[in-house]
């Protein structure tokens, strides 16, 4: 299974940044085994505001998500996610939020996790991060 973290989601709405935009959109179109975390969706919604400026309005970001809803499963975090984020925050000094995502990937068996700012390191045991616009 495969996650497409915020980042890469904002970035094939925004087209203030045609090159990222255009390998967002693309990526979202390779992936064929993909899930949505919840805190993604979540996220989304939040970070949209800033493409407010770009005429992205509120309901644009709920459309967009409602997209993303129909080509990836949602995924609910179990409550295994929690203690495990613990574990990641603490012991690999991944910020809290990243570690929230890379634990509900490990919880949910993705094996790749496309993200422009989580780091791949050794204690994420079987997931892979890698950053598609590098």
């Amino acid at each position: 299974m495969t996650v497409l973290d915020t980042n890469v989601l904002i970035y094939a709405c925004d087209k203030s940044e045609p090159q990222r935009q255009q390998k967002a959109l693309a990526l979202i179109d390779r992936v064929t085994d993909g899930v949505l975390p919840w805190q993604v969706a979540c996220e989304f919604i939040a970070a949209s505001r800033k493409l407010q400026g770009q005429g992205f309005t509120p309901a644009d970001a709920w459309d967009r998500l409602a997209d993303f809803r129909q080509l990836f499963r949602l995924v609910v975090p179990s409550p295994a996610v929690l203690p495990l984020a613990q574990k990641l925050h603490l012991d690999s000094h991944v910020s809290f939020w990243d570690a929230l995502i890379v634990a509900g990937c490990l919880d949910e068996g993705v094996g790749t996790l496309y993200s422009e700012d989580i780091p791949s390191r050794d204690e994420f045991g079987p997931l892979r991060v890698v950053n598609p616009f590098a």
